[in-house]
């Protein structure tokens, strides 16, 4: 037997072991513990007994509890017990009289002889349903916590789906429409610069390898993640003039751990679209520090009044998106702070990020 087989057999000999265990305390042990020898009838009523206790629970379990209990129909629920533990009395009551088992019983205990006392229906009747009630209870408790295993399992996995589709939907967000207006710096710097338009070519082919392969995983490691960003401020600055000036702190030496795709991404783009003019002076200034697991981002950019200075509004992915996206990937492990107007007359976004 191989370990799928043996594993597929696991809950069947639960079962059997189960419901052996249980109808040897309940129907065998004491009466194996009686110095007499009782009669082979006697022995055969404990087996129908045991399958009667068997058929009631699985009759509970399978059938009245999911078509009934589950379904919020208590008061049939509960006559249905009744009547169950009622036609096991029933049968074993009959049983009893058909085998003629109390003066079997009798005799066995009394070798001797002597006059046979009425016999306790009451008492025995109570030890019936008290045992059959037993098994129906622990039928009800099995089938409950089995439920509510299987609603918490469907409540999990409709929420991983529910995480995986918003991921996606958040992805699909993060396009660097940039992509459009760099080939037209592109094509515009052939004519000056061929050599610095075939790099900026490649630089450009190796950022869309990342969209399109990278992107499609849940990480990707730390070194890729800097160097697209890198390449994405080094496109920008095609069409960027001499009044703008882009400084990228990076961290010395780079540890590679692993990190959601695009995540960087929002914040220098947001402060190339609101912090650069073309007419004043601006500056952007991009600081990522690492210490071991603990990443460490810094954007600063000027603030221009025309200019609506948010992350909240415009194309790519948006503050709020950017922050439900850490919420999701990275769940109490990140501080993001955003000030709109330092002293400096800058716009600052600090990122505080535990990547393991």
């Amino acid at each position: 037997m191989n370990l799928l087989t043996l594993r597929r057999n696991v809950p069947v000999l639960t079962h059997v072991l189960a419901w052996g265990l249980l109808g040897f305390a309940l129907l065998v042990y004491q009466p194996l513990n009686w110095d007499v020898t009782l009669p082979t009838l006697f022995w055969i009523k404990q087996g129908i007994y045991f399958c009667l206790l068997v058929g009631a629970f699985y009759l509970n379990t399978l059938v009245l509890v999911p078509q009934l209990l589950f379904r919020d129909k208590t008061g049939m629920y509960v006559g249905s017990l009744v009547l169950t533990a009622a036609i096991v009395l029933i049968l074993l009551f009959s049983i009893d009289t058909w085998f003629n088992l109390p003066e079997l019983m009798f005799r066995a205990f009394h070798p001797e002889g002597g006059v046979r006392k009425p016999r306790n229906i009451w008492g025995w009747s109570q030890s019936v349903l008290v045992t059959t009630f037993l098994m129906l209870g622990i039928g009800t408790s099995i089938a409950s916590v089995q439920k509510w295993q299987e609603d918490a399992r469907l409540r999990l996995s409709l929420e991983q789906a529910r995480v995986s589709s918003e991921l996606s939907f958040l992805k699909a967000q993060i396009n660097p429409h940039f992509f459009f207006n760099t080939l037209n710096n592109i094509y515009a710097l052939t004519l000056l610069d061929v050599e610095a338009s075939r790099e900026a070519l490649h630089r450009l082919s190796r950022m869309m390898r990342y969209v399109l392969y990278e992107t499609g995983n849940d990480t990707t490691m730390l070194s890729k993640e800097i160097d697209f960003v890198q390449d994405y401020i080094q496109l920008m600055q095609l069409r960027l003039t001499d009044k703008v000036t882009v400084t990228l702190e990076q961290p010395t030496p780079l540890q590679d751990v692993p990190v959601a795709p695009m995540l960087l991404l929002p914040f220098v783009e947001n402060a190339f679209k609101h912090g650069v003019s073309a007419m004043r002076p601006s500056r952007i200034s991009i600081v990522i520090h690492q210490e071991g697991a603990k990443l460490e981002m810094e954007v600063r950019n000027t603030i221009f009044p025309e200019k609506n200075q948010s992350l909240e509004v415009g194309s790519g992915i948006g503050l709020t998106n950017t922050r439900r996206r850490l919420d999701l990937l990275y769940p109490e492990r990140y501080e993001l702070s955003v000030k709109e107007d330092t002293p400096e007359n800058e716009y600052l976004v600090h990122l505080n990020l535990q990547l393991t």
